[in-house]
């Protein structure tokens, strides 16, 4: 990369294209989609935590019902483990930001490219999570119960809407272009 385009913060990998704020885009969406998960349903309604379906799961792992003190220590250390996966994807996700802005970071964090991405990541932690864990793995359901299925279901049909959201807003989107100025420079 020759110092005109490094300070222009185009990538001669890319053929001199400005860098995508997918990857990045992506990482952060599945951490913070992880953290509303976990925060809103884990913490906030209580309606499950990472291992109270495990009495119904589909790999043999030791059941630790939520409503016993045992069971309800043993499901917050594994919410714990749920929580620091979601803050290193959410690292993560800023480190690839960093490393792809070198100018005009207001810009990235108002741009409608970065932040469809971000709604893409969230619906594929939602697809990914709910395909997984509720229904390959069994070791929790988004509310269990009689409807559990419904609820479930209701997830990934989040989830694919997140997706479809944050696609439509990312193409739509000025791309970002890190060397231009003023408020027409790119999303």
């Amino acid at each position: 990369m020759t110092q005109s385009t490094h300070r222009a913060g185009l990538d001669a990998a890319t053929g001199g294209r400005p860098p995508s704020l997918r990857r990045p885009g992506i990482v952060l969406g599945i951490g913070l989609g992880g953290f509303v998960d976990g925060i809103l349903l884990h913490q906030m309604l209580q309606w499950h935590h990472m291992l109270t379906s495990t009495d119904t799961d589909r790999i043999g792992v030791k059941y630790y019902p939520a409503n016993s003190v045992t069971g309800l220590q043993m499901n917050t250390v594994w919410d714990g483990i749920f929580h620091a996966v979601c803050w290193l994807a959410v690292l993560t996700g800023l480190c690839l930001l960093y490393g792809r802005v070198t100018h005009g970071r207001r810009r990235v964090w108002t741009s409608a490219a970065l932040w469809g991405w971000v709604l893409v990541g969230w619906g594929l932690f939602n697809l990914v999570e709910g395909v997984v864990d509720h229904h390959l793995l069994g070791i929790h359901h988004v509310h269990a119960g009689d409807q559990q299925l419904w609820w479930d279901l209701g997830f990934l049909a989040l989830g694919a809407a997140l997706v479809a959201a944050g696609l439509l807003v990312q193409r739509r989107a000025v791309p970002y272009e890190p060397g231009a100025r003023g408020p027409g420079a790119g999303a």
